[in-house]
C-alpha cells in the first residue's frame, strides 16, 4: 500500500482556487497556463508526465525558458529518465507545491494532458493493491511471447471503456490496469470513476477544444518541428535507456526502429505523426467523459478562459 505524508495546505478561511488547463496534445495549454499565471501573478504545476524528464525536452514538447516568460514551472525537467517515480509519488509531491503557492497566492494554475496524473491532484488516487508478483510475471511473460498487442487485447476483452482512453502503448499502465482487475474482480474503468478525496481548495476545469483537423494538422507540424530542432539527436543519446520506461513512449519508440535498421527515417516520422494523433484521439474519448470541464475555443482561448473565471469572481 502506498505510504501517504500529510499535507498540510494554507489557511482556507479564504477558499483557494486551483485552475486547470486541458485538452489534447498540442492544442496550445502551455501558452494559456503562461498568460494565466501572468494574469494572477502565480505559478504552474505541470501535469504532463512526459515532461518530468530533464533528457527528453525535445520529444515532449517541454516549455523553453523563453516560453516559460519568467513564470516559475514546477515538475518540468525535475527528473532523470533513470530515476523511479510513480503516480502516487506525483500525487504527494503536487500536492505540496500547490500549498506552498497558497500559502503566497490566492490561485495556482495546472497544465498538462496525463490524464491519470491530472486526476491525481484533483481527486486522488485509490489505495490500490501492491503488484501481484505472480500474475505480473505471466503478464511479461505474454508480453515476451506474443507482443504488446496481446497486452492491449486483454484490456479491450475486459475493459472496453478503458482501453479507448488509456495510454496502450504504455506497456507499465496496461500491466497495473490488468493485474488490478485481476485482484479485485472489477474494471479500471469502475475503480478510477470513484471519487476518493475532496481537496481542500476550489478547482476550475478549463480544456481547450479545436476541430480535429486543427488538432492534427498542429501535431504533424510540432512533429516536423521537433525533427528541425534535434530529435533524432536527441533520441539517439538516449538509445542506451531505451529499455526504460520513460523511454517507452511515442517519439522515441518509433526513432529506436529507424536506428535498428527496421524503418527508413520518413517512415519513423509518418509513425510518431499517426501514434501522436491516436494519442489525441484517446485524450479527446477521456475528456467526452468529463461533465466539468468548461469549454475554451484554441483560436479564442484567453478571452474564453478570462470570461469563465470572471463567473467564478477571479
Amino acid at each position: 500500500m502506498r505510504q501517504f505524508t500529510r499535507v498540510i495546505f494554507a489557511d482556507l478561511s479564504v477558499m483557494k482556487t486551483l485552475i486547470a488547463i486541458s485538452g489534447p496534445t498540442a492544442i496550445g495549454k502551455s501558452a494559456l497556463a503562461v498568460q494565466l499565471a501572468k494574469r494572477y501573478r502565480t505559478e504552474i504545476v505541470s501535469c504532463d508526465s512526459r515532461q518530468f524528464f530533464r533528457e527528453l525536452p525535445i520529444g515532449t514538447a517541454a516549455p523553453a525558458q523563453e516560453e516559460m516568460a519568467g513564470i516559475a514551472h514546477h515538475f518540468v525537467g525535475h527528473l532523470s529518465v533513470t530515476d523511479p517515480y510513480s503516480i502516487g509519488q506525483y500525487e504527494l509531491d503536487a500536492l505540496a507545491v500547490i500549498d506552498r503557492i497558497f500559502n503566497q497566492q490566492e490561485v495556482a494554475v495546472m497544465v498538462g494532458g496525463s490524464m491519470m496524473y491530472e486526476k491525481a491532484v484533483l481527486t486522488g488516487l485509490h489505495d490500490l493493491p501492491p503488484a501481484d508478483e505472480v500474475y505480473q510475471q505471466h503478464l511479461n511473460q505474454l508480453w515476451q511471447q506474443f507482443g504488446l498487442t496481446h497486452l492491449q487485447k486483454m484490456l479491450l476483452t475486459q475493459d472496453p471503456h478503458y482501453y479507448e482512453k488509456a495510454d496502450i502503448n504504455n506497456p507499465r499502465r496496461l500491466l497495473r490496469a490488468l493485474d488490478i482487475m485481476h485482484q479485485t474482480g472489477r474494471t479500471y474503468t469502475e475503480i478510477i470513476a470513484e471519487q476518493v478525496q475532496k481537496r481542500p481548495f476550489r478547482v476550475i476545469r478549463l480544456n481547450m477544444v479545436a476541430p480535429r483537423e486543427v488538432i492534427y494538422e498542429r501535431i504533424n507540424r510540432r512533429v516536423d518541428l521537433m525533427i528541425t530542432n534535434g530529435l533524432l539527436e536527441e533520441a539517439e543519446a538516449m538509445l542506451p535507456y531505451r529499455d526504460l520506461v520513460a523511454l517507452r513512449t511515442v517519439g522515441y519508440t518509433e526513432l529506436f526502429h529507424h536506428f535498428d535498421g527496421e524503418w527508413t527515417l520518413d517512415f519513423a516520422v509518418e509513425e510518431i505523426k499517426k501514434n501522436t494523433r491516436r494519442f489525441a484521439k484517446r485524450q479527446l474519448t477521456w475528456y467526452r467523459s468529463e461533465t466539468d470541464l468548461l469549454p475554451v475555443p484554441y483560436d479564442a482561448a484567453l478571452e474564453t478562459a478570462v470570461q469563465h473565471l470572471a463567473g467564478f469572481g477571479l
